[in-house]
């Protein structure tokens, strides 16, 4: 299917406004964050990273007291640290790591964005919100013109990925590893890095290299190029 077919809906920007309006429950967790850490950022989380990039990695929504936080997605969480590390030890990133986005870190032909950009109470988005919010990650997915992977953190946003491509959520299967064509791209899909996946070790820092591993190959990158 052609790419052009898989074009955000009209008039839909890749990042929702900073004062976005589209789901109420979290406009007003919004706002009770806002008033209790009036210094965070306290907004739809921005997509970070290289605009011209072949990889996308798909997370579920920011973290409170990560995204939420800082304003850049998997920044100032325990998720971030595992992400971080394996990007740049992968060649997806450059630079520094901190947990409070006071660092030089860049990312390589990879950009990282939410299927939900505002942080949700519980870090668990109702199914309305995710609906909402779809538009946005449907144009962010158009607005990568090199495109070729696309690496899902858990099933929701498996699910999630699949949903904004138009296509089924039963379209590509669950669980770790799995790897499944999704119109013009490839979704590789992982465990999420939370703190209750690696602390358990039902995701090890093993498994959740071995994915971008795979993610370089599906680009084409040369065996000779910095990792």
């Amino acid at each position: 299917m052609p790419r052009s077919s898989w074009g955000p809906e009209a008039g839909v920007d890749p990042e929702p406004p900073r004062d976005c309006p589209l789901c109420p429950r979290l406009v007003a967790y919004r706002a009770e964050n806002g008033a209790a850490h009036p210094n965070w950022f306290n907004g739809p989380a921005p997509s970070f990273g290289d605009e011209d990039a072949q990889l996308l990695v798909a997370g579920l929504a920011p973290g409170r007291q990560g995204a939420n936080r800082t304003g850049r997605p998997f920044t100032g969480d325990h998720a971030g640290m595992l992400l971080y590390a394996t990007l740049k030890k992968c060649g997806f990133a450059t630079g520094d790591y901190d947990p409070d986005g006071d660092d030089d870190l860049q990312l390589v032909d990879c950009m990282i964005s939410n299927a939900v950009r505002c942080a949700p109470p519980g870090n668990k988005p109702e199914t309305s919100e995710e609906n909402h919010c779809r538009p946005f990650l449907t144009a962010r997915i158009a607005a990568l013109p090199r495109l070729k992977v696309i690496v899902t953190l858990g099933d929701v946003s498996r699910r999630n990925v699949l949903k904004a491509l138009g296509l089924k959520a039963s379209a590509g299967l669950p669980g770790h590893g799995t790897e499944f064509q999704a119109g013009p791209y490839v979704v590789l899909n992982s465990y999420h890095c939370s703190r209750l996946n690696t602390n358990t070790g039902r995701l090890t820092p093993e498994m959740f290299e071995a994915v971008f591993r795979r993610a370089r190959t599906l680009i084409g990158w040369s065996d000779g190029r910095a990792a």
